[in-house]
This record gives structure tokens, sequence and C-alpha cells, in this order.
């Protein structure tokens, strides 16, 4: 296995992780910066009033985007194992 084999599946794998990531941390972002914003508007300082909804937030995104997640992990995986014997010879 050569370096270059090793930097391209290091790569392929932080793509895969990045883009399955992304959308659940943009999500959570977005919550969050709303809530603060709103917490800021109305001086309410309530630590658990940004924790709920970012915890539903995340949960839905999960719901949704989950058949997706599942089928990018799978593919990545399927390629990653069906390369195995190219990669010892």
């Amino acid at each position: 296995m050569t370096p270059e084999t090793v930097m391209s599946l290091t790569y392929a794998a932080l793509k895969v992780a990045l883009s399955m990531a992304g959308p659940i941390l943009l999500i959570t972002l977005l919550v969050g910066l709303t809530i603060s914003i709103f917490q800021a508007a109305t001086q309410v300082n309530e630590m658990t009033l940004s924790f709920i909804p970012k915890l539903l937030a995340v949960a839905t995104t999960i719901t949704l985007l989950g058949p997706w997640l599942i089928a990018t992990i799978v593919d990545f995986m399927r390629e990653l194992l069906e390369g195995i014997p190219g990669l010892v010879a």
C-alpha cells in the first residue's frame, strides 16, 4: 500500500464524514443562532431554553436524513471492502 493510496482513502473517508455531519451541524447552528437572537432580544437567560430546541432539531434532522446517511456510509464501506484485494497486492 503506497502513501498515495493511504492519502486517497483518508481523503475519501473525511469527505464522507463531512458530508454526513455537515447537515446536522448546520441545522444545530441555525437553531442555536435563532434561539440566541431570541434570548438577546427578550433578555431571557435560561440555559435549558436552547438545549431542548437543538435536541429536537437534531432528532428531526436525523430522522429525515436517516435513509440518505445510511446509504452514504453503506456505499462508502462497500467500495472500501471491495477494494481490499487491490490494496493487498
